[in-house]
């Protein structure tokens, strides 16, 4: 099972304005070096606690459908599964209807149930892929403030130790991030 962000997100959770105000800086000198460490530390929140913080949509790839016809996202909080691909022996390549699968968002990572009798029989399927959109919402004000201050704090973080020279075990991550994100992680699958 491999998957793979098919979009960036549109936007960041914090803008470059929103951080300089935070960082109290003076003018827009060190904008591309803000908007850099925002972007990084949107990632590093997003890998370390597998979530995605602004819309973004993803592709997982699957040889077969698992037990149960249950899929796990990889990848939380999910807004809409956009559409399932299974690829026959031959590799043509076919959709499921809409009515032939059900995006369980009970527990997180959301699942996808697979309807028995869906798509092609498990001796003729040879891949599926589905494709879904993740993350709280289009916007930043969509995103729990938790998760901005996480951004906020951390891109701020590297913005104070980015001098050459700088403790990198020290500059790595500042203290209390953890704390921070550590109700926020999503289980490994």
């Amino acid at each position: 099972m491999t998957s793979i962000r098919l979009t960036d997100p549109a936007t960041e959770p914090v803008t470059v304005e929103e951080m300089r105000a935070h960082l109290r800086l003076n003018g827009s000198d060190e904008d591309n070096s803000l908007a850099g460490f925002l972007k990084a530390a949107r990632s590093h929140i997003e890998q370390s606690t597998r979530r995605a913080l602004i819309s973004q949509t993803w592709r997982l790839y699957l040889d077969g459908w698992p037990g149960g016809r249950i899929v796990r996202l990889p990848v939380c909080p999910v807004l809409s599964v956009d559409q399932i691909t299974v690829y026959d022996t031959d590799g043509n390549a076919s959709q499921l209807a809409t009515d032939d699968w059900q995006l369980d968002r009970s527990v997180q990572p959301e699942r996808v149930k697979i309807k028995l009798g869906a798509g092609l029989p498990v001796n003729q399927l040879m891949a599926a892929e589905i494709d879904f959109t993740a993350g709280y919402g289009a916007t930043a004000a969509d995103i729990p403030e938790e998760f901005r201050q996480a951004v906020r704090l951390l891109a701020g973080h590297w913005f104070e130790h980015r001098e050459a020279g700088s403790d990198l075990a020290v500059a790595s991550l500042p203290q209390g991030l953890d704390r921070l994100l550590s109700t926020a992680r999503v289980p490994l699958l």
